[in-house]
């Protein structure tokens, strides 16, 4: 089946003498303090140029993932390789002027599905690009300062805006950003429009393009630690207007994140993020929101326990005909990190109660365990992908609401400040939703992800 090449390719990374013999070693104390760290060896003129480098590959194989259904042999039934380079350039004349570019080159490698980005789920090839490239006058980190031009635009915990770096060619925006700094507190306005991948051409967004979508995505973002025993407690505002095919977007979105400090909390924290949105969606009136509650402890043991439990809410419409939306609009996320590592849920109509563990039986090596549970909001609504677009299935009304679960075991092995190991498996049982709508035959996934930087 073709889904052993990697799991091959896997096996041979595993049983690496650099990996076996590092993974061994890391648990010796060193005999005398270690040296410190050389300098970047990219890094000229007394840092005022410094170049970066990145250069990761990711062995995939999927099955049923799309469709779960064992009866068909679906061209994203397959494995393959991804792999992505990057070569950056920061040019700092000063301390109050910045110049940086970074190009992009992300292929896909033996895959059944098309090589075109977004095609099947494919993240497919994008010939070398610009990803970055802004200049910035004054210190992000200090006072104030504007950057404009090719950028990743990030904010909380990427629940709504993040650059998606999972994803082979991640995601960048052409934008705008005023920022200050101070202390105990950053404030950003920005106004951006996403940059579409597209292989053979220079990769443009709506401000440079043709496009009738002609996208602006704005916002307003406080990050404070004004609250003593949070780590961070943010507030926002974001807006989109668009054109699209089903008519046009023009919405709000308001939010905030509060994350507690197990440091203050004696081991305990908590995190929540909660966002309501309205306005107009495909000339509807858009009324929705979405919740995130987590609550964990960090145990004081030489493996670093921590465990969580956390619960994930997405409204949906429950009346498609009403003249009204209730779908919650997931922006520009990186779910990834949230919500199954299978990518089938984006924080839309659904319900998703999950239990987080995770060890570092050694300082390199951290194992993690997330087990899942997901509904619909509302099964007269789709369940939509993690892109929040692309559907699962299509509203399934009378239906079940319950999708199914998934468990999620991910191994991390950091062999060193450059070199990094990540391997995974997931599974997914199908749910009575699935067997309500069709298909209902359980997924797999498995992965091997080596990532070098400099």
């Amino acid at each position: 089946m073709k889904s052993l090449r990697p799991i091959i390719a896997l096996l041979l990374v595993a049983s690496s003498p650099a990996f076996a013999g590092d993974a061994a070693s890391s648990a010796k104390a060193p005999a005398t303090p270690p040296p410190p760290p050389p300098a970047n060896p990219l890094s000229f003129f007394d840092g005022k140029l410094t170049f970066d480098f990145e250069e990761k590959m990711r062995f995939e194989a999927r099955e049923n993932n799309f469709d779960f259904n064992s009866g068909v042999d679906s061209l994203t039934d397959d494995a393959w390789l991804l792999q992505r380079a990057r070569l950056g350039a920061l040019f700092k004349p000063t301390p109050w002027l910045s110049f940086y570019a970074q190009g992009q080159d992300a292929r896909e490698f033996d895959s059944d599905r098309p090589n075109i980005i977004g095609e099947l789920g494919a993240e497919g090839d994008d010939t070398f690009d610009l990803l970055e490239g802004w200049v910035m006058l004054g210190q992000q980190l200090d006072g104030w300062s504007f950057k404009a031009g090719r950028q990743k635009l990030s904010y909380g915990d990427q629940r709504l805006v993040g650059p998606l770096e999972w994803l082979n060619p991640s995601r960048t925006f052409d934008a705008a950003k005023l920022r200050y700094a101070g202390k105990k507190y950053s404030f950003d306005l920005f106004t951006s429009s996403v940059v579409t991948f597209e292989d053979g051409v220079f990769n443009q967004s709506d401000f440079y393009n043709d496009s009738p979508r002609d996208q602006m995505f704005s916002g307003a973002y406080l990050a404070t630690q004004f609250v003593p025993f949070n780590t961070t407690t943010d507030f926002y505002v974001f807006h989109l207007d668009q054109n699209a095919p089903t008519g046009n977007q023009s919405f709000f979105t308001l939010g905030t994140l509060w994350k507690g400090d197990p440091k203050k909390l004696n081991g305990f924290y908590y995190n929540t993020e909660m966002a309501l949105q309205f306005g107009e969606v495909a000339d509807k009136d858009l009324f929705a929101f979405a919740g995130h509650w987590k609550l964990g402890y960090q145990f004081q043991d030489a493996w670093k326990t921590n465990f969580g439990v956390q619960y994930n809410y997405g409204s949906g419409d429950d009346n498609p005909t009403d003249g009204d939306v209730g779908t919650f609009q997931n922006l520009f996320p990186t779910n990834h990190l949230f919500y199954g590592f299978m990518d089938t849920t984006g924080w839309i109509n659904m319900h998703n109660p999950q239990i987080n563990l995770s060890i570092q039986p050694t300082e390199k090596i951290k194992i993690t365990l997330d087990y899942h549970l997901y509904w619909n909001d509302t099964s007269n609504d789709a369940w939509y992908r993690v892109n929040g677009i692309t559907k699962v299935r299509e509203n399934g009304a009378g239906a079940d609401t319950f999708r199914g679960s998934e468990i999620d075991v991910t191994v991390a092995y950091k062999h060193s400040k450059n070199l990094s190991f990540l391997f995974g498996y997931s599974h997914y049982f199908a749910g009575d939703y699935l067997s309500d709508t069709g298909a209902s035959d359980d997924a797999d996934f498995a992965y091997a992800q080596v990532q070098v930087n400099f």
